[in-house]
């Protein structure tokens, strides 16, 4: 017992003594480390030399548009239409003879005789089908009667014409108006176009007809022809218009039509037997 107590004095010494030594040298290092007033900042990662500190944002840029075609526009039209494709026509097709045809060269002699005065002209024709091989200028219907302006119209059409005017038209002004007939003013003889209003070709394509739009007489009056005209006017028209059916195939005038409503229309247009057509 004695011997335990002995060997633990030592220790009970040592252990409050170590445990001063320690606190003390603790004291001593804590004293010796010197703290900073502030705590360091941490250190800024280095930046990427590829990538700016800041970036701004790419702005789109509009790319142009490709042009676009211009709308097609539908060409203009200036003047009239072109005129419709004409129906053939057998005398569109006839070959001119190298010489005139005796036909031809009998009516001459008949026109002569008549009292007309005409010169040869030039062949008329087109691709529209137009036809005129043996025209004639026609300048005077009688020795009394001039024709103006001068008609570029076939042999057979002219002597119809200055046979009519020899039996009818001359006696039917002196009896009308006591004066002779002095002129015969024509509105169209060739013209080479189709009928109004159709594809067919016109008897004027062919020189075969003649538009009268007036008459005039020995002192200078002139009658013409139209929708309302004077008593005496009217007496004298009419007797014209009903003898010259007959002599020519188709007579129209005012009344017929709205195209023929200041002249008459007369021509020698072919039909079967010989057939007429006045309205």
């Amino acid at each position: 017992m004695l011997l335990r107590k002995t060997c633990l004095s030592p220790l009970i010494v040592l252990v409050p003594l170590a445990t001063a030594c320690l606190l003390g040298a603790v004291r001593t290092g804590i004293a010796a480390v010197e703290l900073p007033d502030r705590a360091p900042l941490p250190a800024a990662s280095p930046l990427s030399p590829e990538k700016p500190a800041t970036q701004e944002a790419a702005i789109p840029i509009p790319q142009p548009r490709p042009d676009l075609p211009a709308p097609s526009r539908k060409p203009e039209m200036f003047g009239p239409p072109a005129p419709p494709r004409m129906l053939p026509d057998p005398r569109s097709n006839a070959n001119r003879p190298a010489e005139m045809p005796q036909a031809e060269t009998a009516c001459r002699t008949r026109l002569k005789a008549l009292g007309a005065a005409f010169e040869e002209a030039k062949p008329q024709g087109s691709s529209d089908g137009c036809a005129l091989p043996f025209p004639i200028r026609l300048s005077r219907l009688s020795a009394a009667v001039d024709v103006e302006p001068d008609a570029i119209i076939n042999c057979a059409a002219a002597e119809a014409a200055a046979r009519l005017t020899a039996d009818v038209i001359g006696p039917a002004a002196k009896a009308t108006f006591g004066e002779d007939l002095s002129g015969v003013d024509q509105a169209s003889a060739y013209v080479c176009r189709p009928r109004n209003g159709t594809n067919k070709l016109s008897e004027h394509a062919f020189g075969n007809a003649i538009d009268i739009a007036s008459f005039t007489l020995s002192k200078g009056t002139s009658v013409e022809v139209e929708p309302a005209p004077p008593e005496k006017n009217a007496k004298f028209l009419m007797a014209v218009r009903k003898a010259a059916c007959g002599p020519f195939k188709t007579v129209l005038g005012p009344g017929s039509d709205a195209d023929h409503s200041r002249h008459f229309h007369l021509d020698l247009a072919p039909r079967r037997n010989g057939g007429t057509f006045c309205k």
